[in-house]
């Protein structure tokens, strides 16, 4: 091949990356909004002051709030993965008896709180964390296209980077009074690269990584959120506790671990008193 096609090759290379920078751009956008699902109409919130009774130990449902439906929305099984994470970070809490996941499935796009208490009422929960999320995906294709000359000829691989920007936000709901009980965010950002081959399965393993990160960030702002809320029920009374029949506080390992050391010192005088004698 002669020096004026090589040049050729090159130039329609450069025109080739230079349009690709200027026009092939793109981005998606997933939505779950939790003010869509539980006001659907626009209504406004009860402002009505409601102190709600919460039962201990309690019975805790999560979920996801139904989504937007579009193309590359979060499948159900990374769901019910992202939801037990959060389930399994607080499920040793001596006030919590249970954390029942619900699935996607049991809520319909805008179901309002009467399709959220019937699903609380069908998983036996008292109140349900309901989590948001918003995510933006930028996708940009860029000069990362490289020109491979190789014995059989030239070719090159387009390349295209993206931004991946989520958040998870948690809202605990009291199914009775229908109040918020606290909330708590959780956010992560993803940068990258890929070859344009590749793009499609790299950016949707950036979209789940982006909502594992942002659930990760959230856990403990959570957990801070739940301690602040129960300073608030001790100090400001913003909520009402009764105790079910039959609960013990510390959920019995406190009781437990003190009759084994009470068992010990037993053991300890009885040998004690046979040596004695």
């Amino acid at each position: 091949m002669n020096g004026k096609m090589i040049t050729t090759l090159l130039l329609a290379t450069l025109v080739l990356s230079g349009c690709a920078t200027w026009f092939d751009r793109g981005g998606q956008i997933h939505r779950g909004s939790v003010v869509d699902y539980l006001y659907p109409k626009g209504e406004q919130p009860t402002l009505t002051p409601t102190v709600p009774e919460l039962r201990l130990p309690l019975r805790v449902g999560i979920a996801f709030v139904p989504g937007n439906n579009t193309l590359g929305e979060l499948p159900e099984t990374e769901r019910e993965l992202l939801l037990k994470r959060v389930r399994d970070a607080f499920a040793n809490r001596p006030y919590i008896a249970a954390i029942e996941v619900i699935p996607s499935t049991y809520l319909r796009p805008r179901g309002g709180f009467d399709n959220l208490q019937q699903a609380a009422r069908m998983f036996n929960v008292d109140v349900v964390a309901l989590l948001s999320y918003d995510q933006v995906q930028f996708s940009d294709s860029n000069r990362l296209s490289i020109f491979y000359w190789t014995i059989v000829g030239g070719y090159f691989i387009n390349g295209s980077q993206y931004d991946v920007n989520t958040l998870v936000d948690a809202a605990v709901f009291d199914m009775t009074t229908r109040s918020l009980l606290f909330r708590a965010p959780g956010t992560s950002q993803i940068k990258g690269s890929s070859p344009l081959v590749k793009f499609a399965e790299a950016s949707r393993e950036a979209r789940g990584e982006g909502y594992r990160q942002a659930v990760d960030d959230l856990i403990p702002r959570l957990n801070t959120q739940l301690e602040a809320f129960r300073v608030r029920v001790k100090e400001e009374k913003v909520a009402r506790i009764v105790e079910k029949p039959g609960y013990n506080r510390g959920s019995g390992s406190v009781d437990l671990a003190t009759l084994g050391l009470l068992g010990t010192l037993a053991a300890l005088a009885m040998l004690k008193k046979r040596h004695a004698g």
